[in-house]
């Protein structure tokens, strides 16, 4: 594989994941892409096969796994998901630096790849500050709150695991937060805009 290396970000649910990428590719626009992910979900109103996700079946996703051709995949709420290795070229081959969202398990199953990304792994303060953050979105029941902060305890966990990420930022600051996520990547960004 050719090209500037992927980027794996990981973290739990209101780590601010999405609020530090949103950022990085405003400021730094034409040089991250995102690989779309496979799913075995029906698609949503106003979702598109080929940018949103690739819709698939269930059965050809399965074929398609076996075959070797998934860097990673995971089974949510009975559908699918998952990210192939040709979504990833597809992204490399723009020379774009490729951006892949997984949680914790994809983490682990890409590691067993060639893929060579930088992994980063974005993690809230405190159990206390995740919650608060999750609470005021209103979005969860309490359940599924529950779920999500089950969920980031391990991940929270496991992000302690000598090896497994390149960087662990810990969002208390969103500035300083971005500065490390921006000087982690600065070489891979460096290399697009030569290229450009």
């Amino acid at each position: 594989m050719s090209g500037p290396r992927p980027v794996v970000l990981s973290g739990p649910s209101g780590a601010g994941k999405s609020t530090l990428l949103k950022r990085l590719m405003k400021e730094h626009e034409g040089v991250f892409g995102f690989s779309v992910s496979h799913t075995t979900r029906n698609p949503r109103p106003g979702e598109e096969d080929g940018k949103d996700y690739h819709f698939t079946t269930r059965e050809a996703m399965r074929e398609s796994i076996d075959e070797g051709q998934f860097i990673e995949n995971a089974e949510f709420s009975g559908n699918m998901y998952g990210t192939s290795k040709a979504a990833v070229e597809d992204v490399r081959a723009k020379n774009l630096i490729c951006i892949l969202d997984v949680d914790i398990q994809g983490v682990r199953r890409i590691k067993e790849t060639d893929l060579n990304p930088i992994y980063i792994s974005i993690q809230p303060p405190s159990m206390e500050v995740l919650e608060k953050r999750l609470r005021d979105r209103q979005t969860e029941t309490e359940e599924s709150l529950q779920k999500r902060l089950e969920a980031a305890r391990i991940d929270m966990e496991l992000s302690k695991e000598p090896g497994m990420f390149d960087i662990v930022i810990i969002n208390d600051d969103l500035e300083r937060a971005y500065e490390e996520l921006k000087a982690i990547l600065n070489e891979e960004i460096t290399k697009v805009q030569e290229t450009k």
